[in-house]
């Protein structure tokens, strides 16, 4: 059995299968264990890891490239890196590598609902467990969320409110800009033209073109539930400084 075939009959993806639920929950316990072991990071531990996490996130970006081309499926209207969570991975080194913290209230909001959402509906046909198709998109999404969880519960990079608009209107310039390139060469990019073939979360928000407004209304609302740990941090820390000169 060849799991590096196109033609893959080794079983196709369930959504919410076994293997798609382990790959989930694998996800959550690295999350998790990160969050455990916050207070032992040494400076050489965080570099290592920051380059691991970007060399993983590259290796599976730039294999996926070559695996297309290599079974002649690489397509101008499905391989550029203008799908939400490729163009957060090719400039991953922003964050991972020069510390941007103004790239990462970008990739906080938009690499963590788009990896989340990618996890939760992936478009992989019949690429189940252990096609080679499987682990590159599992990994490479799972490796978007515990990168960003990472620089933010070890590296302390945290978001802020105000830049919150900031990032909705460049979000929607750039679903914009990938709406008028798939009018120009008949693509579906971020999905303006249309549903994913596959059984996806998109199914439960209506036809085209009107599910569009309520992803826009549902990102809207995922932003904010993002922020508001970090609004209810800051107020407990306001309360303990007016509970301590109150003494």
């Amino acid at each position: 059995m060849d799991y590096f075939s196109r033609d893959y009959n080794g079983g196709a993806f369930v959504l919410f299968g076994r293997d798609h639920l382990l790959t989930l929950a694998l996800v959550l316990t690295v999350c998790v264990l990160i969050y455990c072991f916050r207070n032992r990071w040494t400076e050489s531990a965080k570099k290592a890891t920051r380059l691991g996490l970007f060399i993983v996130i590259y290796i599976c970006e730039g294999s996926w490239q070559i695996w297309m081309w290599a079974i002649g499926s690489w397509t101008i209207q499905g391989m550029l890196p203008l799908w939400l969570c490729s163009a957060v991975s090719w400039t991953m080194p922003l964050l991972l590598i020069f510390r941007s913290r103004r790239y990462f209230e970008w990739a906080y909001y938009m690499g963590l609902i788009g990896a989340v959402m990618a996890l939760l509906s992936p478009d992989l046909m019949q690429y189940g467990f252990p096609h080679y198709r499987f682990i590159e998109f599992m990994t490479l999404h799972g490796t978007i969320i515990v990168a960003i969880v990472y620089m933010t519960l070890i590296e302390g990079f945290r978001p802020t409110g105000r830049v919150l608009p900031v990032v909705l209107i460049i979000t929607n310039l750039y679903w914009l800009m990938c709406a008028g390139v798939n009018n120009l060469i008949g693509s579906n990019y971020l999905y303006t033209q249309g549903k994913l073939p596959t059984p996806s979360l998109l199914d439960y928000l209506g036809p085209h073109p009107w599910y569009l407004l309520w992803m826009e209304v549902i990102g809207i609302i995922l932003c904010v539930l993002l922020y508001l740990p970090f609004v209810w941090k800051d107020r407990q820390k306001g309360w303990i400084r007016s509970g301590e000169q109150g003494r």
